[in-house]
């Protein structure tokens, strides 16, 4: 039987956006070995996979604390002995990549953004080019999210274009995101973001413009959904966010394993990111689940909304337009917003679906392994 490994910087990742993956590979037959920080989500893989915990600073900048990641990889590689690895995630696909070229073990990586780290140019961010330069010869695969990412390691010469390839992000389950009726008990209308409380997320740029809107309307609420100081250096704190609560601006609903009753609830799903999206998944589950949208113009979001068709861009920290697209939204009517709700779905059953990535993933392996 043949070992494929999954290595990822938290458990939660792969629970929440590779586990129909990893379960196909497991029905083909394949053994599944999972490798990742023991995070909350390790107890329900290790109850279905062989599992094993590594050490990962996902944001530190430490060269010890890295080199013994990439140790361990070493030590565990050795032992496990996987015929591919499958990596996601930075410091995965850098130092995993690098054990197993030393190991002449093939990997497939999976750029799934590129984050904080590329959008102030600055010297970790020259040292993390140099180790993706480095490492990605070893990699016998690598697959982008969005073209952005993909053109800025051409352009860089970071990657062999002939290793590479664009998935449409990471896909998302139809199935399980489908549209939700909720009938409505009151007029208010509902923005909802969600994400991890960064400021690189846009957040700020959404409580600025929920501000601007209350002072023209009475009957709309701005939501908040994801988790408070995380482990990021652009984490907004909790005392911030309760300010916000307290003021009246927004209403923090915390944070949830099951995004669909709130999506089903919300009029419209924004998120005015400036992160360096891979592709948001909350953006694919909003859509697929007939929301509109409303979310920037830049790198990943871009991707899932056609100006005016499912959603509206706004311009990137610009509160004003931010603004202006959300005023826009709450005057359409309501059988129009419906209609790009629909038309967000039908977007995410033509490109979106987990399946086409899953296939993808199925067919690389199957070319390794022949």
């Amino acid at each position: 039987m043949k070992k494929i490994v999954i290595s990822s910087n938290t458990a939660w990742s792969i629970y929440n956006f590779r586990l129909n993956l990893i379960r196909i590979l497991k029905e083909e037959g394949y053994e599944i070995i999972i490798v990742a920080p023991y995070d909350e989500c390790a107890k329900k893989l290790k109850g279905e996979f062989e599992y094993y915990d590594i050490f990962i600073n996902n944001k530190g900048t430490n060269p010890f604390e890295d080199i013994k990641t990439f140790m361990q990889y070493c030590k565990l590689y050795k032992k496990l002995k996987p015929d591919i690895v499958l990596n996601f995630t930075i410091k995965p696909n850098i130092y995993g990549t690098l054990a197993c070229g030393l190991l002449n073990i093939k990997t497939i990586n999976n750029i799934t953004g590129l984050g904080t780290l590329f959008i102030n140019q600055n010297l970790v961010t020259k040292i993390v080019k140099y180790l993706y330069k480095i490492s990605q010869k070893k990699a016998a695969k690598i697959f982008f999210q969005n073209k952005d990412d993909f053109y800025l390691f051409i352009n860089e010469k970071l990657v062999d274009k002939n290793k590479c390839d664009i998935l449409p992000g990471s896909g998302v389950d139809v199935k399980k995101f489908k549209p939700i009726e909720v009938k409505k008990k009151d007029n208010i209308f509902r923005f909802l973001l969600i994400a991890r409380m960064l400021w690189d997320k846009g957040v700020g740029e959404y409580v600025e413009a929920a501000k601007i809107i209350k002072q023209k309307y009475q009957n709309v609420e701005f939501q908040l959904l994801g988790p408070i100081g995380v482990d990021n250096p652009k984490a907004i704190s909790k005392d911030q966010i309760d300010k916000w609560v307290k003021e009246g601006i927004v209403n923090y609903l915390g944070v949830t394993d099951d995004v669909r009753e709130y999506i089903a609830r919300a009029d419209c799903i924004v998120l005015p990111s400036y992160y360096r999206e891979g592709i948001p998944r909350t953006l694919l589950e909003a859509a697929s689940m007939e929301k509109p949208i409303i979310t920037t113009n830049s790198v990943g979001c871009k991707e899932v909304v056609d100006d005016g068709i499912n959603g509206f861009l706004c311009r990137v920290k610009d509160v004003r337009d931010l603004a202006d697209k959300m005023e826009k939204m709450m005057n359409l009517d309501e059988e129009e917003r419906k209609k790009m709700g629909k038309r967000g779905r039908k977007k995410v059953l033509r490109k979106f679906d987990e399946k086409i990535i899953i296939e993808r993933y199925l067919s690389v392996i199957r070319s390794m392994l022949r």
